[in-house]
């Protein structure tokens, strides 16, 4: 699985719209609304590398009320949940 954050500035008349636009489209597994320098957050979920071309510059650029993005390909995950599933030894917890 190739995983791409993309920052997305988009009309601020129309977040909450363009995120629920985004959220529905193929790739994209979910949409945050942010504080910052950019206003919404998508994380797109694909296959092949390929991919990543079709839904960014495919889809999500092409929504109405996105103005502009930024892209970043995942190398590797790390997450705390990763981490305990990992090391788990399949005891049950003594609490």
């Amino acid at each position: 699985m190739i995983t791409a954050i993309v920052l997305i500035d988009c009309a601020t008349d129309s977040i909450p719209e363009v995120a629920e636009t985004l959220a529905a489209l193929p790739g994209v597994s979910e949409v945050y609304s942010v504080a910052g320098h950019v206003d919404l957050v998508a994380m797109v979920r694909v296959r092949e590398f390929e991919q990543i071309a079709q839904v960014i510059a495919g889809r999500i650029s092409k929504v109405p009320g996105v103005l502009n993005t930024e892209s970043h390909i995942a190398f590797r995950a790390y997450s705390q949940h990763d981490l305990e599933e990992a090391f788990a030894i399949g005891l049950a917890n003594a609490d």
